[in-house]
């Protein structure tokens, strides 16, 4: 067993935990915290996308130590005392879902995009969420809601920073 000390969504967490242990199931199967998705167990998906220090990352290629002292955002974390961030409302307004499998990943993906680039392109949006798929939606309503969360951060309407 090794401990894994993580502050996921603003919470501290401590846990003894096998070596093996994805820090997707760690996610999902100790916290809890069932948002983040098992696609394909490959990197080739997506759905597992997280914040980790600030950076999107896959969160089935990454064992739990290896986010041992990191900050943790996970689809959780975004909506503040009971109000949909900004993307998570654009998603919602611009009909960027179907199944809604691939939406935690695809709103953390574009979470990071805007904090990078907050006023991307349409061609910036799509290189920005090309590595998480979608199956349902062709991506259109996708791209629209980033750019509708893009505005209205722009516009200062936007919840405070995670």
């Amino acid at each position: 067993m090794s401990r894994v000390t993580v502050r996921v969504n603003g919470i501290a967490h401590a846990h003894d935990v096998e070596p093996r242990l994805l820090l997707v199931h760690y996610l999902r199967d100790v916290l809890g915290l069932t948002g983040t998705h098992v696609g394909c167990d490959t990197s080739q998906c997506g759905a597992c996308t997280v914040l980790l220090d600030g950076q999107a990352v896959k969160s089935c290629t990454l064992f739990a130590v290896q986010a041992d002292g990191t900050d943790i955002l996970t689809i959780e974390g975004l909506a503040r005392d009971g109000q949909l961030h900004p993307i998570q409302e654009g998603f919602w307004e611009e009909h960027g879902l179907q199944c809604g499998y691939c939406t935690p990943g695809m709103i953390l993906a574009a979470y990071y995009l805007l904090q990078e680039n907050p006023n991307p392109s349409e061609d910036e949006i799509r290189r920005g969420i090309q590595g998480n798929l979608c199956r349902c939606t062709g991506y259109h309503n996708i791209v629209k809601a980033i750019q509708y969360a893009a505005r209205k951060m722009a516009s200062g309407a936007a919840a405070p920073a995670h």
